[in-house]
């Protein structure tokens, strides 16, 4: 059984590697999902913290993933440029064009002291 919808034969190396990644993406995201479950439900302390150890390791190779489909995927990185990183309310940047204010929620700052 093939993991494409189209014929393999069809497709580029590049769109093979596009729904590599793409479908790494969705797996990354369903492991999170599948260990904050775990976290939010066990009782015992140290398994706890193993289980947030590992939620975010895959949250890591999701943020990986989304890197590599920035640097490759035409339009990933208008839409991220777009919605990360800002204070606006995210249903509000698309209708009235906030997308400009591109201030990071964290106010800015780089946390490197004064220059003086």
């Amino acid at each position: 059984m093939s993991a494409y919808n189209e014929p393999a034969e069809e497709l580029q190396q590049q769109d093979r590697d596009f729904s590599r990644a793409l479908n790494s993406l969705k797996e990354e995201i369903e492991a999170v999902d599948w260990y904050h479950q775990r976290v939010a439900t066990t009782q015992d302390p140290t398994l706890k913290a193993i289980l947030e150890h590992n939620r975010n390791e895959e949250i890591e190779h999701a943020c990986m993933v989304i890197e590599w489909l920035r640097r490759n995927m035409p339009a990933w990185e208008d839409e991220l440029r777009t919605y990360l990183f800002t204070s606006v309310p995210v249903t509000e940047i698309e209708d009235t064009g906030a997308a400009t204010d591109s201030r990071p929620v964290s106010g800015g700052s780089l946390n490197i002291g004064s220059l003086k």
